[in-house]
C-alpha cells in the first residue's frame, strides 16, 4: 500500500508539466497523545454521593461550631450566663423525665409545649375555617373585596398582643384570650393570599366557564381552587409561624400552662439554662411545624399537577 501512494505521488502529471509535490506523512502513523488515566466507575459513584453528603452538612456543623464559640464566649465573660457544657447537663437532666406532672404549676416541659400547640391547634384552626372561605369571597367578589380591603390593610399591621386585652375582657379567661390573640394574627395571611390566588386565576379559565354555563360550585372546585392552591399554602405557611410566634408570647403574659408561661417562670426563678432550652425547643417545634405544612403543599401539588 506504501509503495502504491509512493509511486502515484511522483508519478509526472499529464502533459509533461512540472509540478512540485508536497511529501505527505502518509508512512509513518499519526501520533496521537496518551489518554489520561480514568478511575474506576466504582470509585467515581462512591466519591460523589459522599461529596454532596458532605457538601450539605459541612455548611450547618460549621454554623452551629460559630454559634456555640459565641455562647461560649459570652459565658467566658458573664458568670451568671451558663456555659454550653452547663446548658448540655440541664437539658439531659429536664429531658430525661419532661412529662413528669407534680401539681398545675409544676409540670414538665412536654405537657408545657403540647398545651401551647393545642391553643394553636385551636385557634389556627378557626383562621382557616373563617380566612379561606372569605379569601375566596374577597377574590371573586369586586364589591366585597372593595368592603373589606381598608378594613384588612388598617388591621393586619396591628400587633397580635395588642388584640389579648380584648380577649381578656370579652372572654373573661387566659385560655380563650390567647386562643383569640392566635386567631386574629393567623387569619391575616390566609385571606390576603387566597383573596390574590383567585384574583390571579387566568381570565381565559373564567371565560370557558361562561362559555359552557358551569355553576358556580363548579368554578370554585374546578377553576378557582386547583388555581389558587399554592397562594393558600403559602398563606397557611406564613400563619402557622406566626400562630406560634405570637402564643409564646402571649403565654407570657397569661400565665397558666404553656411554653410561654414555662419560659416566664423559669426567667422568675433565675434558671437561664432552662430559658435557653426552651427557646431551642421552640424553634424546633416551630421548624417541624413549617417543614410539615411545606411537605403537604408539595404532595398537594403533585396531586393536583398528576391530576
Amino acid at each position: 500500500m506504501n509503495a502504491i501512494l509512493k509511486s502515484e505521488r511522483h508519478a509526472p502529471p499529464a502533459g509533461g508539466a512540472n509540478v512540485v509535490t508536497l511529501p505527505l506523512a502518509v508512512d509513518a502513523p499519526a501520533a496521537s497523545a496518551a489518554p489520561p488515566a480514568r478511575k474506576p466507575a466504582s470509585v467515581v459513584r462512591g466519591t460523589q454521593p459522599f461529596a454532596r453528603a458532605v457538601k450539605a452538612v459541612l455548611p450547618p456543623l460549621v454554623g452551629i461550631a460559630f454559634v456555640v464559640l459565641v455562647w461560649q464566649l459570652i459565658a467566658t465573660r458573664n458568670e451568671s450566663f451558663p456555659s454550653p457544657l452547663v446548658t448540655f447537663q440541664e437539658a439531659l437532666k429536664l429531658f430525661a423525665d419532661p412529662f413528669y406532672h407534680n401539681s398545675p404549676n409544676d409540670q414538665g416541659i412536654g405537657w408545657n409545649v403540647l398545651a401551647s400547640l393545642k391553643r394553636v391547634a385551636v385557634g389556627f384552626g378557626l383562621a382557616a375555617l373563617v380566612g379561606i372561605p372569605l379569601g375566596f369571597i374577597i377574590g371573586r367578589v369586586r364589591f366585597v373585596s372593595g368592603m373589606f380591603g381598608p378594613i384588612i390593610s388598617l388591621l393586619k399591621p396591628v400587633s397580635p398582643l395588642a388584640w389579648l386585652p380584648i380577649g381578656l375582657l370579652v372572654f373573661k379567661s387566659a385560655d380563650p384570650a390567647a386562643i383569640w390573640s392566635i386567631f386574629i394574627c393567623s387569619i391575616w395571611p390566609m385571606i390576603i393570599n387566597t383573596a390574590v390566588g383567585v384574583q390571579r386565576v387566568p381570565q381565559d379559565y373564567m371565560n370557558v366557564a361562561r362559555v359552557l354555563n358551569l355553576s358556580e360550585w363548579k368554578i370554585l372546585t374546578k377553576i378557582l381552587l386547583p388555581s389558587a392552591l399554592p397562594y393558600i399554602l403559602t398563606g397557611v405557611r406564613l400563619a402557622i409561624g406566626t400562630a406560634w410566634l405570637v402564643i409564646v408570647a402571649a403565654e407570657m403574659l397569661t400565665g397558666g400552662v404553656g411554653i410561654g408561661f414555662w419560659v416566664w417562670d423559669e426567667w422568675n426563678n433565675l434558671n437561664v439554662a432552662n430559658i435557653i432550652i426552651a427557646i431551642v425547643v421552640i424553634g424546633v417545634v416551630g421548624l417541624l411545624l413549617e417543614q410539615a405544612l411545606v411537605a403537604l403543599a408539595r404532595a398537594l401539588t403533585h396531586e393536583q399537577v398528576a391530576n
